[in-house]
């Protein structure tokens, strides 16, 4: 596992109360993705945060946004891409699409451990610096097949008041949505975003951060996941 470690005290108390969104982003590297679908995973996310609309989002005076990458695969093995960073500026955003284009997916080809990367990202989320809405979004094409279950990750991890999405990928939509939608997503407004086809993702990857930034819309509903930190 790679991971970096920020202490909180790193994040300027001014600076941080005007965040209103910590996102984090799973990129699903599995060895169900092949090259051609890991490229147009990266590529796409990072051409969605480059789109004009995107960025607007981001930038919105409403406040501002801190974003984080990582990849996953088995268990164990999750890899950061951009720690939290804080973005205040466009140079902020260019870094994350840097780091997105630059990084080498890993070498070793690993089953699908969705629980895994779900306890990973709990314990990112409580690294973000403090934002009014804390949002996990993970990407995958398949369900759950090394390691603890996903039901098992919300049981142990402190998620506290953290909404998890999640991005269908790959031919079996239906199957792979209904599982995101009943097992994975998790909290107030929470929700499934689909892409089918490869050519999907680009698009679907921009509705969805599109739709994170934008918070839920008033009476939105999501599923509470039965643990520790979930109501039953």
């Amino acid at each position: 596992m790679l991971r970096l470690c920020w202490p909180l005290l790193l994040w300027g108390t001014a600076a941080s109360a005007e965040c209103r969104l910590a996102l984090a982003l799973a990129v699903d590297v599995s060895r169900s993705i092949d090259a051609v679908d890991y490229a147009i995973q990266t590529e796409g996310m990072a051409t969605a945060l480059q789109d004009a609309e995107v960025q607007a989002a981001i930038f919105s005076p409403e406040g501002k946004v801190a974003l984080a990458v990582y990849f996953w695969s088995g268990s164990g093995h999750q890899q950061m891409v951009q720690d939290w960073v804080l973005l205040e500026g466009p140079e902020d955003l260019d870094r994350v699409v840097w780091a997105l284009r630059g990084t080498v997916r890993p070498d070793v080809r690993l089953p699908t451990a969705l629980g895994a990367a779900l306890v990973f990202g709990a314990g990112l989320m409580a690294e973000a610096p403090p934002c009014a809405r804390r949002v996990l979004d993970v990407a995958g094409d398949g369900r759950n097949n090394e390691g603890i279950s996903v039901r098992t990750a919300y049981d142990r991890a402190d998620f506290g008041s953290v909404v998890v999405n999640a991005l269908a990928v790959g031919e079996h939509e239906q199957d792979v949505t209904r599982y995101f939608r009943d097992e994975v997503i998790r909290g107030p407004g929470a929700f499934v975003e689909v892409a089918p086809r490869q050519v999907d993702y680009p698009p679907a990857i921009r509705r969805k951060l599109l739709r994170e930034l934008e918070g839920p819309k008033i009476g939105d509903a999501g599923p509470d996941r039965l643990g520790k930190n979930a109501k039953s």
